[in-house]
């Protein structure tokens, strides 16, 4: 079963710009999570930050940042809360919810750290679609810390790795001065090939300047996706990571794949949501990630954008207005064993039976 939620109209942000952003900081064990959370913590800009992580003893803070704890909660010296999860992710934004600065209104945003061997789908999905958390918080993105030294073994042997870095929209690349400008360059080339949207980010302290930037700046709306696509394209493109003759079945990310679905004609709103919904209930555990902006018939000068984390799609959200002159539909899936010629099939089948007034059968 997929699970999209209802559309929000954003030309109205008010009830997004009431709820509290949540940051997810995510990247494999040894990735530089724990530097770059002790580090953020020192900075005066952050009070008001709450920090969400599984356990004090595995992030590591550094005691002298420690002003008083509470059961499963800490308070630090800058004003910033470190809460744990201990289970339900729901129940410790309830407890964080309860705090004297949530109470007070001085809590600003938050980041949730997750584990290094951790899938982030399940905690996107939390965050994203259960009801006890909408009307208070919000997802405003994800940030991934990669490893430059050891990146190319880690994704080559750890599949969770490549989905860390599939969901981010931005990679944070660490330990950068480790190697050389020969060396990074391939892993910078694989990391745009399993995520062509996400910012990345490789010079000394951009790290920290990235996910300060993403806290300090949260969009209430989600941005259309980056990637620039040439205005004479009107069909999908295909972004392979292996380049030819680099195909290697062990590869945990040679099974990734990026396409960008464009149209140049609007689409029927209730046609690509219903299409939407059936993909995304037929294939959802192969859909690493979904952003897009759609040109709809029913309202064609209010783009609508879309975001999704495999089953899970955001709510639909219509813009005041198109970000540019290119008014074309565009659509990035990155996907898992899934082929773009299976995603243009579908959309196409939807396509001509809306256009002949007739329903494609929906998957029981």
């Amino acid at each position: 079963m997929a699970f999209i939620l209802p559309t929000l109209n954003t030309g109205d942000t008010a009830d997004l710009a009431t709820r509290i952003p949540i940051t997810v900081l995510t990247g494999f064990l040894g990735s530089g999570k724990t530097t770059l959370l002790n580090r953020l913590l020192r900075e005066p800009d952050m009070h008001g930050t709450a920090v969400v992580i599984n356990e004090f003893g595995s992030v590591g803070l550094d005691h002298d940042l420690v002003d008083h704890t509470e059961e499963n909660m800490v308070l630090l010296a800058n004003g910033c809360i470190c809460c744990t999860v201990r289970g339900d992710l729901v129940e410790a934004f309830e407890r964080l919810a309860q705090s004297p600065e949530a109470q007070r209104g001085a809590l600003r945003h938050v980041v949730v750290e997750t584990t290094g061997l951790a899938d982030p789908a399940p905690i996107l999905h939390t965050l994203m679609g259960d009801p006890r958390l909408a009307n208070r918080w919000r997802l405003a993105g994800v940030a991934c810390t990669v490893d430059a030294f050891n990146a190319m073994a880690t994704l080559d042997q750890h599949t969770e790795a490549v989905k860390q870095a599939a969901v981010a929209d931005r990679l944070l690349l660490t330990k950068a001065d480790l190697v050389t400008p020969d060396q990074l360059a391939p892993l910078c080339e694989r990391l745009r090939a399993i995520n062509p949207l996400a910012a990345l980010t490789t010079e000394p302290d951009g790290a920290l300047r990235a996910l300060l930037g993403l806290l300090e700046r949260p969009s209430p709306v989600l941005v259309p996706m980056p990637m620039p696509i040439d205005k004479g394209t009107t069909r999908s493109l295909f972004f392979p990571v292996s380049a030819p003759g680099q195909h290697d079945p062990n590869r945990h990310d040679d099974h990734i794949r990026s396409h960008v679905i464009v149209r140049e004609q609007p689409l029927s709103r209730e046609g690509f949501m219903a299409w939407l919904d059936m993909i995304a209930a037929m294939r959802g555990d192969d859909l690493l990630r979904v952003k897009g902006i759609v040109h709809l018939a029913d309202d064609p000068e209010h783009p609508m954008v879309i975001h999704g984390v495999q089953h899970l799609f955001h709510p639909p959200e219509t813009l005041p207005r198109w970000p540019s002159e290119d008014r074309r539909t565009r659509i990035v899936f990155i996907t898992r064993n899934m082929d773009a010629e299976e995603i243009e099939a579908t959309l196409s089948i939807f396509e001509r039976r809306r256009a002949r007034g007739t329903r494609p059968a929906q998957p029981v």
